[in-house]
Protein backbone atom coordinates (compact mmCIF):
# COMPACT_ATOMS: atom_id res chain seq x y z
CA UNK A 1 0.00 0.00 0.00
CA UNK A 2 1.78 3.21 -1.13
CA UNK A 3 1.71 5.64 1.57
CA UNK A 4 2.60 8.65 -0.28
CA UNK A 5 0.03 10.43 -2.23
CA UNK A 6 0.52 10.36 -6.35
CA UNK A 7 -1.48 12.03 -8.67
CA UNK A 8 -0.80 11.09 -12.81
CA UNK A 9 -2.05 13.15 -15.61
CA UNK A 10 -2.02 11.83 -18.66
CA UNK A 11 -3.65 13.29 -22.03
CA UNK A 12 -3.11 14.61 -25.77
CA UNK A 13 -0.27 17.16 -26.06
CA UNK A 14 -1.60 20.82 -25.78
CA UNK A 15 -4.22 19.75 -23.64
CA UNK A 16 -2.64 21.93 -20.71
CA UNK A 17 -1.46 18.93 -18.52
CA UNK A 18 1.30 20.43 -17.44
CA UNK A 19 -0.73 24.02 -16.26
CA UNK A 20 -3.02 21.55 -14.08
CA UNK A 21 0.09 19.46 -12.75
CA UNK A 22 1.88 22.91 -11.90
CA UNK A 23 -1.16 24.37 -10.35
CA UNK A 24 -2.15 21.38 -8.48
CA UNK A 25 1.44 20.85 -6.69
CA UNK A 26 1.44 24.23 -5.98
CA UNK A 27 -1.95 24.03 -4.59
CA UNK A 28 -1.32 20.67 -2.47
CA UNK A 29 2.72 21.48 -1.58
CA UNK A 30 3.27 18.52 -3.84
CA UNK A 31 6.69 18.03 -6.12
CA UNK A 32 5.89 18.21 -9.36
CA UNK A 33 7.67 16.02 -12.10
CA UNK A 34 7.20 16.95 -16.04
CA UNK A 35 7.96 14.02 -17.46
CA UNK A 36 6.97 15.02 -21.03
CA UNK A 37 10.46 17.80 -20.41
CA UNK A 38 12.46 14.48 -19.55
CA UNK A 39 11.63 13.05 -22.65
CA UNK A 40 12.33 16.63 -23.97
CA UNK A 41 15.59 17.24 -22.74
CA UNK A 42 16.50 13.21 -24.04
CA UNK A 43 15.34 14.46 -27.46
CA UNK A 44 17.47 17.39 -27.11
CA UNK A 45 20.48 15.83 -26.40
CA UNK A 46 19.94 13.46 -29.21
CA UNK A 47 19.78 16.60 -31.53
CA UNK A 48 22.78 18.30 -30.12
CA UNK A 49 24.85 15.48 -30.75
CA UNK A 50 23.88 14.85 -34.50
CA UNK A 51 22.73 11.05 -33.15
CA UNK A 52 20.74 9.30 -36.14
CA UNK A 53 16.83 8.77 -34.25
CA UNK A 54 17.13 5.15 -36.03
CA UNK A 55 20.11 4.17 -34.78
CA UNK A 56 18.81 2.82 -31.44
CA UNK A 57 21.89 1.27 -30.21
CA UNK A 58 23.47 5.08 -30.46
CA UNK A 59 20.68 6.39 -28.26
CA UNK A 60 20.97 3.60 -25.95
CA UNK A 61 24.73 4.29 -25.22
CA UNK A 62 23.68 8.11 -25.24
CA UNK A 63 21.55 7.36 -22.41
CA UNK A 64 25.04 6.85 -20.02
CA UNK A 65 25.55 10.40 -20.62
CA UNK A 66 22.40 12.10 -20.12
CA UNK A 67 21.58 13.16 -16.23
CA UNK A 68 18.21 15.10 -15.97
CA UNK A 69 17.35 16.89 -12.85
CA UNK A 70 14.80 18.98 -11.75
CA UNK A 71 14.84 22.29 -9.18
CA UNK A 72 12.37 24.64 -8.30
CA UNK A 73 12.72 28.06 -8.91
CA UNK A 74 10.12 30.77 -8.84
CA UNK A 75 7.34 28.24 -7.72
CA UNK A 76 8.08 26.42 -11.41
CA UNK A 77 9.66 23.40 -12.13
CA UNK A 78 13.09 23.97 -13.99
CA UNK A 79 15.33 21.31 -15.59
CA UNK A 80 18.75 20.73 -16.33
CA UNK A 81 20.26 18.05 -18.65
CA UNK A 82 24.05 17.51 -17.37
CA UNK A 83 23.72 20.41 -15.28
CA UNK A 84 22.46 22.69 -17.83
CA UNK A 85 18.94 24.94 -17.86
CA UNK A 86 17.03 23.45 -20.91
CA UNK A 87 13.53 24.33 -19.44
CA UNK A 88 12.99 26.96 -22.84
CA UNK A 89 14.92 24.99 -25.65
CA UNK A 90 13.44 21.95 -25.03
CA UNK A 91 9.85 23.78 -25.83
CA UNK A 92 11.11 24.30 -29.48
CA UNK A 93 9.55 23.15 -32.53
CA UNK A 94 12.92 21.13 -33.60
CA UNK A 95 12.44 18.97 -30.22
CA UNK A 96 8.29 18.65 -30.85
CA UNK A 97 8.82 17.50 -34.04
CA UNK A 98 11.17 14.45 -33.33
CA UNK A 99 10.08 13.52 -29.29
CA UNK A 100 7.19 11.60 -30.04
CA UNK A 101 9.84 9.36 -32.09
CA UNK A 102 12.43 9.41 -29.18
CA UNK A 103 9.91 8.59 -26.86
CA UNK A 104 8.76 5.58 -28.78
CA UNK A 105 12.03 4.07 -28.13
CA UNK A 106 11.72 1.13 -25.30
CA UNK A 107 14.72 1.11 -23.71
CA UNK A 108 14.94 5.09 -23.28
CA UNK A 109 11.35 4.87 -21.76
CA UNK A 110 13.03 2.22 -19.03
CA UNK A 111 15.03 4.64 -18.37
CA UNK A 112 13.30 7.19 -18.20
CA UNK A 113 10.29 5.22 -16.02
CA UNK A 114 13.21 3.96 -13.91
CA UNK A 115 14.32 7.53 -13.19
CA UNK A 116 10.47 8.89 -12.56
CA UNK A 117 9.68 5.89 -10.01
CA UNK A 118 12.80 6.63 -7.73
CA UNK A 119 11.48 9.93 -7.84
CA UNK A 120 8.02 9.04 -6.47
CA UNK A 121 9.02 6.31 -3.96
CA UNK A 122 8.39 8.69 -0.44
CA UNK A 123 7.37 12.26 -1.15
CA UNK A 124 3.81 12.95 -2.70
CA UNK A 125 3.75 14.28 -5.92
CA UNK A 126 1.89 15.50 -9.67
CA UNK A 127 3.20 13.91 -12.28
CA UNK A 128 2.08 14.50 -16.08
CA UNK A 129 2.82 12.60 -19.46
CA UNK A 130 1.73 9.70 -21.89
CA UNK A 131 1.53 6.90 -19.73
CA UNK A 132 2.26 7.89 -16.19
CA UNK A 133 -1.20 6.56 -14.48
CA UNK A 134 -1.00 3.05 -16.96
CA UNK A 135 2.63 2.40 -16.92
CA UNK A 136 5.03 4.69 -14.55
CA UNK A 137 2.21 4.70 -11.26
CA UNK A 138 -0.56 2.12 -11.87
CA UNK A 139 -0.70 2.11 -8.21
CA UNK A 140 -1.33 6.10 -8.35
CA UNK A 141 -4.53 7.26 -6.02
CA UNK A 142 -5.94 9.83 -8.23
CA UNK A 143 -5.59 9.51 -11.87
CA UNK A 144 -6.92 11.89 -14.66
CA UNK A 145 -7.00 11.67 -18.30
CA UNK A 146 -6.80 15.60 -20.39
CA UNK A 147 -8.49 15.63 -23.65
CA UNK A 148 -9.57 18.96 -25.90
CA UNK A 149 -10.56 19.62 -29.69
CA UNK A 150 -7.40 19.44 -31.43
CA UNK A 151 -8.09 23.24 -33.04
CA UNK A 152 -8.43 24.75 -29.76
CA UNK A 153 -5.24 22.68 -28.70
CA UNK A 154 -3.68 23.79 -31.84
CA UNK A 155 -4.67 27.25 -31.43
CA UNK A 156 -3.27 27.25 -27.41
CA UNK A 157 0.23 25.41 -28.30
CA UNK A 158 0.34 28.43 -31.58
CA UNK A 159 0.09 31.10 -29.13
CA UNK A 160 2.62 29.82 -26.75
CA UNK A 161 4.87 29.45 -29.04
CA UNK A 162 4.75 33.29 -30.15
CA UNK A 163 4.84 34.39 -26.74
CA UNK A 164 8.16 32.94 -26.35
CA UNK A 165 9.54 34.80 -29.64
CA UNK A 166 9.12 31.93 -32.53
CA UNK A 167 7.09 33.81 -35.00
CA UNK A 168 8.10 31.47 -37.88
CA UNK A 169 5.84 28.71 -36.87
CA UNK A 170 2.16 28.57 -38.47
CA UNK A 171 -1.04 27.75 -37.23
CA UNK A 172 -0.92 24.94 -39.51
CA UNK A 173 2.54 23.63 -38.92
CA UNK A 174 1.47 23.20 -35.09
CA UNK A 175 -2.03 21.78 -35.96
CA UNK A 176 0.07 19.17 -38.30
CA UNK A 177 2.53 18.50 -35.70
CA UNK A 178 -0.21 17.71 -33.10
CA UNK A 179 -1.74 15.60 -35.40
CA UNK A 180 1.11 13.43 -35.64
CA UNK A 181 2.57 13.44 -32.30
CA UNK A 182 -1.41 11.97 -31.54
CA UNK A 183 -0.88 9.43 -33.91
CA UNK A 184 2.44 8.49 -32.95
CA UNK A 185 1.79 8.18 -29.12
CA UNK A 186 -1.46 6.34 -29.68
CA UNK A 187 0.08 3.67 -31.95
CA UNK A 188 3.59 3.07 -30.68
CA UNK A 189 4.24 -0.31 -29.58
CA UNK A 190 6.13 0.96 -26.15
CA UNK A 191 3.49 2.28 -23.65
CA UNK A 192 1.06 3.95 -26.19
CA UNK A 193 -1.24 6.55 -24.83
CA UNK A 194 -4.28 5.49 -23.70
CA UNK A 195 -7.11 6.12 -21.05
CA UNK A 196 -6.56 4.11 -17.46
CA UNK A 197 -9.53 2.21 -16.73
CA UNK A 198 -9.54 4.13 -13.27
CA UNK A 199 -8.86 7.69 -14.54
CA UNK A 200 -11.00 10.54 -14.48
CA UNK A 201 -11.36 12.17 -17.86
CA UNK A 202 -11.02 15.66 -17.74
CA UNK A 203 -11.91 17.55 -21.29
CA UNK A 204 -11.14 21.42 -20.81
CA UNK A 205 -11.85 22.46 -24.22
CA UNK A 206 -14.65 24.79 -22.77
CA UNK A 207 -13.74 25.69 -18.88
CA UNK A 208 -10.84 27.85 -17.97
CA UNK A 209 -7.24 27.40 -16.31
CA UNK A 210 -9.08 28.24 -12.67
CA UNK A 211 -12.26 25.59 -13.05
CA UNK A 212 -10.20 22.69 -14.30
CA UNK A 213 -8.01 23.23 -11.10
CA UNK A 214 -10.59 23.49 -9.03
CA UNK A 215 -12.27 19.62 -10.81
CA UNK A 216 -9.08 18.16 -10.06
CA UNK A 217 -8.91 19.72 -6.50
CA UNK A 218 -12.25 18.74 -5.78
CA UNK A 219 -11.32 14.61 -7.19
CA UNK A 220 -8.40 14.82 -5.21
CA UNK A 221 -9.31 16.29 -1.93
CA UNK A 222 -11.23 12.74 -0.32
CA UNK A 223 -7.74 11.43 -0.65
CA UNK A 224 -5.88 14.07 1.35
CA UNK A 225 -4.83 13.07 5.36
CA UNK A 226 -6.71 16.67 5.72
CA UNK A 227 -8.28 19.10 3.84
CA UNK A 228 -6.96 21.96 2.11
Amino acid sequence: MRKNLVVAIDGYSSCGKSTLAKALAKKLGFIYIDSGAMYRAVTLYIIRNHIDINNHKAIIDALHHIELNFHARDYESHITLNGEEVSEEIRQMPVSEKVSDVSAIKEVRTEMVRQQQRMGKSKNIVMDGRDIGTAVFEDAQVKFFMTADPKIRAERRFKELQSKGDHHTSLEDVFENLAHRDYADTTRKESPLIRAEDAIILDNTDITPDEQLEFALNKVRPHLPQQL
